[in-house]
């Protein structure tokens, strides 16, 4: 009887740890350009709006601001540029 105990015991902590270590995954891995800012969320924020008017709606009386999501603005300059095409040169050769 003690065994058992100690068996579904170790096992229900098992799964306790197992579950807690598992990563949500983003229901919208969508990034929108607008951002609710403020010290409760962090940076970027909450980048949850595809308008300026649907963020500050959201943001209204909660001391938040709205911002521009940074990885919306900078993701040109993250993506890599596409290859140039080859031209070829041809030369023509002395006789």
């Amino acid at each position: 009887m003690r065994a058992s105990r100690l068996a579904v015991l170790v096992l229900g902590t098992i799964t306790v740890a197992g579950a807690a270590s598992i990563d949500r995954a983003s229901a919208d891995p969508y990034d929108y350009p607008w951002c609710a800012q403020g010290p409760s969320l962090g940076y970027p924020g909450e980048c949850a709006y595809r308008t300026y008017d649907q963020c500050l709606a959201s943001v209204s009386g909660r001391f938040l601001a709205c911002g521009e999501n940074p990885r919306v603005l900078f993701r040109e300059q993250l993506e890599p540029e596409q290859p140039r095409p080859h031209r070829h040169r041809h030369r023509r050769h002395r006789q």
